[in-house]
């Protein structure tokens, strides 16, 4: 099992962090991308793959509004041609990042389209001018300009001949669990920790891809995990609280919860919606943090002492998912709790889950 840790994408602070990990054996660094709250994810991780030699880098996730297809690909092969080809592209429908543009998550159909154009150029083949996502009243046809000479049509030529940069796509629901695993590289689910929830993904993804006629044996699996490692459960549970309304919100912001749950599993869910402020997103002490029950997190997230972390990760492993990318493990890294916590899990969890 790959296992890989996640920040945020801070130019100040991304280069100690990237070292780090991989000194301390990650087998990954993934940082966010939502421009409000956070700094350029391809500068970070470009920075990030300077000053190493091993780790994977990825993006975790970005969207697919604030870039066109064309951009996205060309900033995360960038990234690729820096680290020399360890580069990750992790998309999803949006969130954060939207929020702060007063926009929703994108819809199912414009992000099909995002898929297929972000693979072609990553690729290096061409997409029809036709199907490039600008509308006229933004910046009308090149027709318009009488050029003597011009493009017949949308590639990026640099990528020719390379490697190209895998796609992983964040899902929840049933129909971008679908989408995904027809059109990218890897389905990351952010479906919690439950064995029996992400068991439901992977049999979902594999059916859509026989679905489509295509062999689901080919397609990777992985999975968003909030985690903290400590033997104190009330603090791992405080210092988890606040990335996991996240992603519980994920499996009811439309207001139906997805996959199975108990009823007391989804009447918190519903909670968390309720109560959801975007101005505290992430943020242990917002109220949304306050919704969560001591049994949603240990069944949502994985806290606990060592050998429970283990069994949990072994737990997960046998469902099909071979990477995990864990949330949690730095939060409130600046206590020493949190340092106590960040600790247990490098020196006492993390070579052990790793040869699941």
């Amino acid at each position: 099992m790959d296992v890989w840790t996640q920040f945020a994408a801070s130019p100040r602070g991304i280069v100690k962090v990237a070292e780090d990990a991989e000194a301390k054996g990650w087998d990954g660094l993934s940082v966010v991308d939502s421009q409000n709250l956070s700094g350029d994810p391809f500068v970070a991780l470009a920075m990030a793959g300077a000053v190493t030699e091993r780790i994977g880098l990825a993006t975790a996730v970005s969207n697919p509004i604030t870039r066109l297809p064309a951009a996205a690909a060309a900033g995360i092969a960038s990234v690729d041609v820096v680290s020399r080809g360890r580069a990750v592209f992790g998309v999803g429908r949006g969130d954060s990042a939207l929020a702060h543009l007063g926009r929703s998550p994108a819809r199912l159909k414009y992000f099909s389209l995002f898929l297929e154009q972000l693979q072609a150029y990553l690729a290096g083949k061409p997409v029809d001018f036709d199907a490039v996502p600008i509308a006229d009243e933004i910046a009308p046809p090149m027709s318009t300009l009488a050029l003597a000479q011009a493009p017949e049509d949308s590639r990026i030529r640099w990528l020719e001949g390379r490697r190209k940069v895998p796609v992983e796509v964040a899902a929840s629901g049933p129909k971008v669990i679908a989408l995904a695993a027809v059109k990218a590289d890897r389905v990351m689910f952010a479906l919690g920790a439950d064995p029996v929830r992400l068991a439901w993904g992977v049999e979902t993804a594999k059916q859509a891809r026989l679905d489509a006629g295509m062999d689901p044996d080919t397609l990777e699996f992985g999975a968003y995990i909030n985690c903290v490692c400590h033997t104190d459960m009330d603090a791992a549970r405080d210092m988890v609280r606040g990335g996991l309304t996240t992603f519980a919100r994920f499996s009811v912001m439309h207001g139906k919860t997805v996959g199975p749950l108990s009823d007391a599993m989804a009447d918190t869910m519903h909670k968390v919606r309720a109560a959801y402020d975007m101005r505290k997103h992430t943020e242990s002490g917002s109220a949304q943090a306050a919704a969560l029950t001591p049994e949603f997190i240990d069944s949502y997230a994985i806290v606990g002492p060592p050998e429970h972390c283990i069994e949990r990760f072994k737990a997960i492993a046998a469902t099909g998912v071979s990477k995990v990318a864990m949330s949690g493990n730095l939060r409130g890294a600046s206590t020493e709790t949190g340092f106590q916590a960040k600790a247990l899990m490098e020196n006492e969890v993390l070579k052990v889950i790793q040869q699941f």
